[in-house]
């Protein structure tokens, strides 16, 4: 399965979580309702997956950790915040450096339009 084809099932997924639960809750809400959807759509998924960081040949566990890495393919950061900032896109863009994807997404669901809280991020794809 490519990258785009499981950010279409995200979305998707994002969507029906945005529907049923509605903006206002914390992130962590949102995060354990979407890996639940995810999941059930037989998605390999992982929660706080930690990130380590590569420093001149030196690996250090520094307490980076990605929301939600989907089919070990996409990472995708949830939020829940008035609007997505210049630095989630730049923490997502590292997440993505660090971990060697190519896609990545912001999912902000606290937005009365769920796809204007829908952020893609590319390394490289």
């Amino acid at each position: 399965m490519t990258e785009n084809e499981i950010s279409k099932l995200v979305v998707d997924a994002g969507l029906r979580v945005h529907r049923i639960v509605g903006p206002g809750l914390l992130e962590s809400a949102y995060e354990a309702c979407l890996f639940y959807e995810l999941q059930n759509l037989r998605l390999k998924v992982e929660k706080q997956k930690p990130l380590p960081l590569i420093y001149e040949d030196v690996k250090l566990d520094v307490g980076y950790r990605v929301d939600l890495l989907v089919e070990e393919k996409l990472i995708i950061e949830v939020k829940a915040v008035d609007f997505i900032q210049n630095i989630h896109i730049a923490q997502i863009l590292t997440y993505l450096r660090l971990s060697n994807c190519k896609l990545g997404m912001i999912l902000n669901f606290n937005s009365l339009l769920f796809k204007a809280g829908v952020k893609r991020i590319v390394n490289g794809l």
